[in-house]
């Protein structure tokens, strides 16, 4: 946590009311996200109960399994989850732009700029809280390698059509969510507490309705006593006022009002299977259908306040402007979106239960480089955001109060002006270290020479000049100038090359002796967009 952080955390605690930690929104939001409030049965991995899922905000679609335990049930559950998702995906697949991209040419091993199609927009998932996060890679896990009839006809539960594709996005989108800066699917307690610093701990800011209390407490209520409200209030009947987010369910509401429904069910069901003649099933039908709509009831109970908590914290996060750069980062996940959405069409098998070392590698240092561009690009377009890093040390504002032209030696001089800043802050610098500033959206580096005077940091401009004897004007920050350097670099540069699969050493997977990699399901028609 940094020092400004804390500093707000603080605030928020005096003030009673959460205190901004970012002046602009650092996060993509779709005009038409998909919300997803899905919940869990207790004591049951990764068996659903329901959920509250759509993107018109007035009229989710509410899906429920009647009995948890009932692998045909949470099968149905699932082909109407694919039926909401599936078509909204396929909506941003088909919609394309020309776009170049750089490639190796197989023949020449040269670079090469290829133009290619690129998803005009991509779908964006959101959830309640991190827990959500965890539930969809879950559920793409359960379901990519499940077996549908056209597949196996012997299988002994097999999947309903287009539930093993669906499994392979939300695996893509569970797997793209670990890579920082990303907007395909977002937990909103994360982005909330992003944006918005509270008086409480990370781990209470997972609570939705705690967080969203801080955020906008109600009128003449501090913000600790509307989360604790949030947190704690029962009604008469001992339930929560503001049930948790998902996709845990409250103890007291499983045991007083769950368990006592699915039990009534399963002695419906159990009596209409029963029945000896019509009559007595149309009345345990009857029976049965009450039943059912008593649990799709309950479950809405507790859906319900997340999904309208959801929208209303994207009302909030709405009121931020977005960042310069987050367009960026977004273009980049609509290249995944893309690259996922060719290599289904292409009929490549689903993504394997383990990564191979090579891979694994790959994605590893992807996620690191992206976690350096996502803090850099932050504090870039943040000026709270870069008080956190001057405060740090990592970076300085100051004026500057002299320019003097300067050209480095050898046979072409070029220009190397010294120029010297006058500044409150104090950065860890080094003689000789590389310090950078955004110069139309690019940055230029320059080094650090010394001292001049107690405050004043003498810098020698290295790049972005020009190719001329004289620096182009607006390269080289004029006597009077407000600058800001940074000692992180603004972009990021690309890690060594790995091995190809085949080449990888035994100790990590490769030959010799490589065990025969475990063959994918058949592809069918289901799994094509």
């Amino acid at each position: 946590m940094s020092l400004i952080t804390t500093l707000a955390r603080l605030e928020a605690v005096a003030t009673g009311r959460a205190q901004p930690s970012a002046t602009v929104r650092h996060r993509h939001l779709s005009a038409h996200p998909l919300v997803f409030v899905p919940l869990t049965t207790a004591g049951e991995a990764g068996a659903p109960l329901g959920a509250l899922v759509g993107t018109d905000r007035d009229a989710p679609r509410l899906l429920v399994v009647p009995q948890p335990r009932d692998r045909d049930l949470r099968f149905t559950f699932l082909a109407e989850l694919a039926d909401v998702v599936l078509p909204y995906i396929d909506a941003y697949a088909a919609s394309v732009e020309a776009a170049e991209r750089t490639e190796t040419d197989p023949e020449t091993g040269k670079r090469v700029k290829v133009e290619v199609e690129l998803c005009a927009d991509a779908p964006q998932l959101i959830v309640p809280s991190r827990a959500g996060l965890d539930f969809v890679r879950l559920l793409g896990r359960s379901m990519r390698f499940r077996r549908t009839a056209e597949q196996d006809p012997e299988a002994p539960y097999p999947a309903p059509p287009r539930v093993p594709l669906l499994g392979r996005w939300l695996t893509h989108y569970g797997e793209r969510a670990r890579v920082p800066g990303s907007s395909l699917l977002l937990a909103l307690t994360d982005l909330l507490s992003r944006h918005w610093a509270t008086g409480q701990s990370s781990l209470e800011d997972q609570h939705l309705g705690a967080l969203l209390a801080w955020i906008d407490p109600p009128r003449d209520t501090s913000g600790a006593e509307a989360a604790r409200r949030a947190e704690l209030a029962r009604d008469a009947a001992g339930q929560l006022l503001c049930p948790p987010a998902g996709p845990a369910t409250d103890p007291a509401f499983d045991n007083k009002l769950l368990a006592p429904a699915i039990e009534r069910y399963d002695r419906a069901r159990s009596a209409l299977a029963a029945a000896e003649d019509a009559l007595a099933a149309d009345d345990r039908l009857a029976a049965l259908t009450a039943a059912e709509r008593e649990i799709r009831d309950l479950v809405a109970s507790r859906t319900r306040p997340t999904w309208d908590a959801v929208w209303r914290g994207l009302d909030l996060l709405r009121t931020l402007p977005e960042g310069a750069r987050t367009e960026e980062r977004w273009t980049r996940d609509r290249w995944s979106f893309t690259g996922h959405r060719d290599r289904v069409l292409a009929g490549e098998p689903p993504q394997p239960r383990r990564d191979d070392a090579v891979t694994a590698a790959n994605k590893l240092a992807t996620r690191e480089r992206e976690q350096a561009r996502l803090e850099a690009q932050e504090a870039l377009d943040d000026p709270l955001v870069m008080a956190g890093r001057r405060l740090a040390g990592e970076a300085f504002a100051g004026e500057v109060t002299e320019v003097v032209l300067a050209y480095s030696e050898g046979r072409r001089p070029s220009p190397r002006p010294l120029v010297t800043v006058r500044t409150d802050d104090r950065p860890h610098l080094a003689e000789g270290a590389r310090v950078y500033r955004s110069l139309g959206g690019r940055p230029q580096s320059a080094e650090f020479v010394g001292y001049d005077g107690e405050d004043g940091l003498v810098l020698r401009i290295l790049d972005k000049m020009g190719r001329g004897k004289e620096p182009e004007p607006g390269s080289v920050p004029e006597k009077g100038d407000g600058v800001c350097f940074t000692l992180f670099e603004h972009e990021q540069r690309g890690g060594a090359k790995l091995p190809d699969p085949e080449e990888t050493p035994w100790t990590h997977g490769g030959p010799p002796g490589e065990a025969v990699p475990e063959a994918p399901d058949t592809v069918t028609e289901e799994d094509a967009l």
